[in-house]
């Protein structure tokens, strides 16, 4: 039988936490949900009331394979009003969440075999998706020394045949960010090497001292993967959205139109309003910075001193080496013990990460500080536990 590149998938460990966890629960035991980026908010008030109108009032079947003309043109007024980036909308296409703007980014901007350089640590679907596709994830270890993101200096150090980069800033699951010089350190070096450029900005509207830095202000070459799910509260409704280079705009209609004909309509329809609930939604993230300051703070004190940055998104990685060098039984003793719930370092480091945690604080500030409280007498993060 012919190699099948889907059946070497890793399982996404996050969600393998998740499903415990639920067991927990469902068994009558306490759960502190840290594992899954998902916020604990609901879609924003206006988006409701305007899924709300759809139902009642639109015809909720196909749409054009790129997504409706209102919804792109508000992503396009987006990128001025937030960026003061001029985007055409010719250049937006709506996404079946970020996993389908992925999908279609690497389907019409590689051929089979190409390598593309990906941060260790990194979002293990990054990877995986790639697989699947007969593609090659050229892993980067990256560490603190670079905030955990990639430089043109350390990937002149792989001996890997490589025809793009992807990079996410703010990044899951360090939340560390690329400043505008680094980053456009990174778009000259692939300009110069004929590298296709990918920046996963999913993340974009949740930072806590500078904002993020979108490619779009440095070229119209990369390709850009953004999503309604994170920033805007939405992640049931499977919706993201890709800024692409004009080249690559009937290839992936053309892919877009046979994958999946159309991305959700009724989520379109609601996500027109998404971009008018900026006061609820910058709400949603004075939120996590409390729950974020919580953890910065107290994790420390627990024993948990080397942490990453956090500039962004709503994670904490944390190095427990002092405590395991094995991140995933850490993670089940953790559950089993004190009830919170963490992703182990492994999902997103498949060589360093049996040393590090992922804690998400998407959830409400009550959860994070019951959560530290369980933490503080857990015997597992004592010195000299294992």
């Amino acid at each position: 039988m012919a190699n099948n590149p889907g059946r070497e998938i890793s399982p996404f460990i996050a969600m393998e936490v998740l499903k415990a966890a639920n067991l927990r629960e469902q068994g009558g035991d306490e759960v502190f949900h840290m594992e899954v980026g998902q916020p604990g908010t609901p879609a924003p008030s206006k988006v409701l009331a305007a899924a709300k109108d759809a139902l009642e009032n639109q015809q909720i079947g196909y749409t054009d394979a790129l997504g409706i003309a209102p919804l792109r043109d508000a992503i396009a007024r987006h990128y001025k009003d937030f960026y003061g980036v001029d985007i055409p909308m010719e250049r937006v296409i709506v996404t079946t969440g970020s996993s389908g703007g992925f999908l279609l980014s690497f389907l019409s901007a590689f051929e089979k075999g190409d390598g593309i350089v990906l941060a260790e640590p990194g979002y293990p679907a990054y990877r995986n998706i790639l697989t699947s596709l007969d593609l090659v994830p050229v892993g980067l270890p990256c560490h603190e020394e670079t905030n955990f993101q990639p430089t043109p200096e350390l990937i002149d150090t792989l001996t890997d045949s490589i025809a793009g980069l992807l990079v996410a800033s703010p990044s899951n699951p360090t939340g560390t960010m690329i400043k505008h010089d680094e980053l456009a350190a990174l778009v000259d070096y692939c300009a110069g090497r004929g590298l296709q450029f990918i920046s996963d900005e999913i993340y974009h509207g949740i930072t806590y001292e500078t904002p993020a830095t979108t490619v779009l202000e440095l070229t119209d070459e990369a390709i850009v993967i953004n999503s309604f799910s994170k920033y805007f509260s939405m992640t049931g409704w499977r919706l993201g959205w890709m800024i692409v280079p004009e080249r690559l705009v009937s290839t992936i209609e053309k892919l877009a139109q046979n994958l999946f004909i159309s991305p959700p309509a009724l989520s379109q329809y609601a996500a027109v309003a998404a971009f008018d609930c900026k006061d609820e939604l910058e709400k949603n993230v004075k939120g996590y910075a409390r729950n974020r300051d919580i953890l910065l703070s107290d994790l420390p004190k627990l024993g948990l001193t080397r942490l990453a940055s956090a500039d962004g998104a709503f994670y904490v990685y944390a190095d427990v080496r002092d405590f395991t060098n094995d991140s995933v039984a850490f993670c089940k003793k953790m559950l089993n013990e004190t009830g919170v719930a963490a992703t182990p370092g492994l999902d997103f480091d498949p060589h360093r990460g049996n040393g590090y945690v992922r804690f998400s604080f998407a959830g409400s500030t009550s959860t994070i500080e019951q959560a530290v409280e369980r933490l503080k007498n857990w015997p597992g993060i004592q010195k000299g536990s294992s």
